[in-house]
């Protein structure tokens, strides 16, 4: 069993950048990838960025692709997303989750263990 814990959502305005972090507890994370999502009220939950713990490759989507950036401390068992330049469209629930394989997957199903969320609200 793997328990994630959310930080960092906030109020920000456009423009502006947040960092979320996502502490680890439990089980081992090797041979893990770290995952985030976001959600909006009525939409599917979509994949923002992913890491692999192990080696620490990185994948985003095209949202997310220059804008953000997914990093692990291994030693802290914590993972980071830093937003930067934020946009009213990135405003959602930020989720993190782990899968329990090492092989890359943008698929929330994919995912076996999830934290609880942090809202992101990016307005004027």
């Amino acid at each position: 069993q793997v328990q994630l814990v959310e930080s960092g959502g906030g109020l920000v305005r456009p423009g502006e950048s947040l960092r979320l972090s996502c502490a680890a507890s439990g089980a081992s994370l090797r041979r893990s990838i770290l995952g985030w999502f976001r959600q909006t009220p009525g939409k599917e939950r979509e994949f923002v960025a992913l890491v692999n713990w192990d080696a620490g490759a990185t994948y985003y989507a095209a949202s997310a692709k220059g804008r953000f950036i997914v990093s692990r401390d291994k030693t802290k068992r914590t993972g980071y997303l830093q937003m930067d330049n934020l946009k009213p469209e990135d405003t959602a629930v930020y989720y993190c989750a782990v899968r329990q394989s090492n092989m890359l997957s943008t698929d929330s199903q994919q995912y076996n263990y999830w934290g609880q969320g942090t809202q992101v609200t990016v307005s004027p």
